[in-house]
């Protein structure tokens, strides 16, 4: 039996790739293990959307490298979204690579991996469409939540992103096969179903052409053992009246919408190819708000983008605490071949970037702080994740926060519980993005 270890980096939706192809690599009997010493290969599931990313995957690679020198492990097998997107770069770079594998290929890993220990040097490129959507999965969360990815790839054109070039055009999972793969998910434990796709909102509209995901929400907010439905990356030109009508009618749809926004300067909005203005984003979030009381808005912001002078970067600014998001993430603008933006003028320094988002990030803090404050005294249910023994305490999310990019709440309690329990807690402290409570009922 050969030994197999896996690095999967980057987005959920890579993850839920590497799952599949621990998958069939389970299946085909191969032992997977989270230890790299002694094993026949490694596979590097790679991000290449940021340079940030492929730094990283890089050094991974490299990491490997290293460990194949040593002895310590054999082959190296290189896939993900860095290999479909650089190809013949990472052998020419990169001697100690024995595979490149595009996306198009994970569904044959447990033949290609055979082959490359049994020392052939692999490039395989199909095309990117012949990523598999549906199949087995062998999770990598904690039992009691997991991704479900209802389509891949995007079609919206954004003049920064190179996913389209990697990915291909926006191809919506088949209704009924998200549908199964949620009962399954359900049975093997799942309560937390979060939803994930490069634009979670257009669901359906190639396959059926009419946006479907408010009649999906309907039909597994229908299976047994799911509590929470959680979406991320929604756009807000298909937040439609139909949709916020589903989740406030749905108690297991979580009011927590992801609103990537990106910008709020008109003129950088129209320069990454971004559909409505600063106008419309206002109106958008002023209908979630309006038809969702209790909604937590997530966005991310990009500074630094070619054309953000002073004035643009203050219009963002000003949104931004206009606004008062619940959370919010910004990234340097970090410009990437073979996108428009790569090759646009008015380029901004990188200490200005960084300057920038040190900005935007100390205003959320403070908007956060207080916002946060304001919920002390006021219950929630917590899906409880850990324990910490040395200050006998538990932690868990609300609603309000998605797994490892969000806070967390910490809360003490008499009970014993057990990850995945829920828990109805009390605010009563303040850490930052951070809640701390005690356990209502123990």
């Amino acid at each position: 039996m050969y030994k197999i270890g896996m690095i999967s980096l980057g987005c959920p939706k890579n993850q839920v790739d590497a799952e599949r192809m621990l998958a069939q690599l389970d299946k085909n009997e191969f032992e997977i293990t989270d230890c790299y010493e002694g094993t026949d290969a490694v596979i590097v599931n790679t991000c290449g959307f940021i340079d940030a990313a492929k730094q990283e995957a890089i050094e991974n690679i490299l990491d490997m490298a290293q460990l194949k020198a040593d002895g310590t492990v054999g082959k190296i097998i290189v896939t993900g979204c860095l290999a479909q997107r650089y190809k013949k770069e990472i052998f020419d770079e990169m001697p100690e690579v024995d595979a490149v594998v595009g996306i198009g290929a994970n569904a044959n890993i447990a033949d290609i991996v055979k082959r490359v220990i049994n020392g052939e040097k692999l490039f395989e490129m199909p095309g990117s469409d012949q990523l598999p959507l549906t199949g087995e999965r062998l999770l990598t969360t904690p039992e009691y939540w997991s991704y479900l990815k209802i389509a891949d790839g995007c079609s919206n054109r954004c003049t920064y992103c190179a996913i389209p070039s990697i990915r291909g055009d926006y191809r919506s999972v088949e209704f009924e096969t998200v549908i199964d793969e949620a009962k399954q998910l359900a049975a093997a434990g799942t309560k937390e179903l979060i939803l994930i796709a490069q634009d979670t909102t257009n669901y359906g509209s190639d396959l059926y052409g009419k946006l479907r995901l408010p009649e999906l929400l309907d039909a597994l907010c229908e299976i047994d053992g799911i509590e929470w439905i959680r979406m991320l990356y929604c756009y807000p030109d298909k937040i439609t009246d139909e949709l916020l009508e589903t989740i406030a009618r749905r108690s297991k749809v979580l009011p927590y919408i992801d609103l990537p926004l990106q910008h709020a300067d008109d003129g950088i909005l129209k320069a990454m190819n971004r559909r409505g203005d600063s106008a419309f984003l206002r109106e958008v979030i002023a209908k979630i708000r309006s038809a969702l009381p209790d909604a937590v808005i997530r966005t991310t912001f990009i500074v630094g983008f070619p054309g953000e002078g002073e004035k643009e970067f203050e219009n963002l600014a000003e949104f931004v605490n206009e606004i008062e998001f619940d959370r919010l993430g910004c990234f340097a603008f970090s410009p990437q071949e073979g996108t428009p933006a790569f090759n646009m003028e008015n380029t901004v320094d990188e200490d200005v970037k960084l300057r920038r988002g040190e900005i935007i990030m100390q205003d959320q803090l403070e908007i956060v702080t207080l916002k946060n404050r304001d919920r002390i005294g006021k219950t929630y249910r917590v899906l409880v994740e850990d324990y910490d023994g040395y200050t006998d305490s538990y932690s868990g999310r609300t609603y309000m926060d998605a797994p490892e990019i969000d806070g967390t709440v910490s809360f003490t309690t008499n009970k014993n519980y057990e990850p995945g329990d829920f828990a109805d807690v009390v605010i009563i402290g303040v850490n930052d993005y951070d809640l701390i409570g005690k356990d209502l009922n123990g």
